[in-house]
């Protein structure tokens, strides 16, 4: 039976391109008007006490155990252990909201959701495939891929992850990624796509023109009728080491593009910001003819996630990051600047490297220019025998994403050992290749 609140939800979106494409978990989700709701009431209006959440207090300050308090000595009590509001601490989410425009310029003043904080990109890719996602469906991303995708899109959501050969020696494969979705929209009259740029594991991401082209190919689609969900998982956004790369986000230009595309954003402190374990991540909506109406009832079935499955996002690093963006401004960026310029050195070294080697007869490197990763296609060998034979011979971890991709992380190598890695990597294919 549907609950009353996830009906009125559901109204809400009633003929917009981000209701017709809810799952029936989507369609079943809503926030509850009980102990979150209630006690964020009595937090704003209780003036005497407040009993509604399950915290002790004392002096109406949470009690925290000093050994505890000592380990985060710039944060109070309440910024350690209490409840962060289920959607995120609303100042950390206004600043994102602000860096989200300052660094996608071409979104210009397209209407979109405010931020919803998440822990980590991995939750904030299972909130909307929750959301959006049914049995039978059908998501398409690149080949190779994260190998998440399919736990959370296949194994978690019972769809069918497709992956599209969207790589070809020297980028995009704007054909075969144009036969996927144009067949999809044929077929079922939705498309549902995941684009991750720079791409985890060839750390490409597309140029102007690439990028220029695959926007052309999502309206044309949106225009023949077809309802257009696009995922753009930018877990490494800004990465960009090259000088004809797209500096925006595909999720600039989608979020005004057409009212049959809807985009959602996730994004995160994860990796921008070198804060890997800190596990905090958001995600935002958008789409032409959206609403704040409609967007607060986005929101409010995100929120029904996370309150179904982890309640909140920690709130000591939701805290501890906003006092780092509320800080010096222009030495946080200075900083995020020399350490993403430590990468491109290793990115260039590594560049250099396998041009070298570019006719080599066992391994070719597949299209990368951002980002933490490169990967090899391995010709005459299997990609799992040279993963174990780089560690086990010569003390090398690399990471096999199937039977002919290895990928590389260069992010994690020391400039001094790139020389000395990248000859093994090739010496191990040579001698299995015999």
């Amino acid at each position: 039976m549907e609950h009353v609140l996830a009906r009125e939800l559901n109204e809400a979106l009633r003929g917009m391109t981000p209701g017709a494409l809810l799952s029936a978990m989507g369609k079943k989700l809503y926030f509850p008007r009980g102990i979150i709701a209630q006690g964020a009431e009595a937090k704003q209006f209780s003036t005497v006490a407040n009993g509604t959440l399950g915290i002790a207090v004392r002096h109406k300050t949470p009690l925290i155990l000093s050994p505890l308090q000592k380990q985060a000595p710039g944060l109070s009590a309440g910024e350690i252990v209490s409840y962060a509001p289920t959607a995120g601490i609303p100042a950390l989410r206004e600043w994102w909201a602000g860096e989200l425009r300052r660094k996608n310029p071409a979104l210009g003043d397209a209407a979109c959701s405010q931020p919803v904080v998440v822990s980590g990109l991995t939750a904030g890719i299972s909130a909307v495939c929750d959301l959006f996602l049914d049995e039978g469906d059908t998501l398409l991303a690149a080949n190779p891929s994260w190998d998440n995708y399919a736990l959370i899109a296949e194994a978690r959501r019972g769809a069918d992850l497709r992956l599209v050969d969207m790589f070809n020696k020297s980028g995009i494969d704007l054909g075969a990624l144009r036969e996927a979705v144009s067949g999809e929209a044929r077929q079922t009259g939705f498309v549902r796509i995941i684009l991750n740029f720079p791409q985890n594991p060839t750390g490409y991401s597309p140029t102007v023109r690439e990028a220029k082209e695959m926007c052309a190919m999502i309206r044309g689609v949106a225009e023949t009728g077809a309802r257009v969900l696009v995922i753009c998982d930018d877990a490494y956004f800004g990465l960009r080491f090259e000088e004809d790369i797209e500096e925006n986000s595909l999720f600039a230009y989608l979020a005004d593009m057409h009212e049959n595309v809807f985009a959602v954003k996730i994004d995160g402190a994860t990796k921008e910001d070198f804060a890997w374990g800190l596990r905090c991540a958001f995600v935002t909506f958008a789409g032409r003819g959206l609403s704040g109406a409609h967007y607060d009832a986005l929101i409010k079935k995100t929120m029904a996630v996370i309150r179904s499955t982890i309640s909140c996002s920690s709130t000591v690093v939701q805290n501890l990051l906003q006092k780092m963006y509320s800080s010096d401004a222009d030495t946080l960026r200075a900083e995020k600047a020399a350490y993403r310029a430590i990468i491109e050195g290793r990115y260039k070294k590594v560049r250099a490297l396998v041009d070298a080697k570019k006719d080599h007869q066992v391994l070719e490197p597949m299209p990368f220019n951002s980002g933490y990763f490169m990967s090899f296609r391995c010709k005459n060998v299997d990609a799992e025998s040279l993963r174990h034979k780089l560690l086990h011979t010569y003390g090398v971890g690399t990471i096999a994403i199937d039977g002919r991709t290895l990928r590389v992380a260069f992010s994690g190598l020391d400039d001094e050992c790139i020389d000395e890695v990248y000859a093994l990597i090739y010496r191990a294919a040579e001698e299995l290749a015999g």
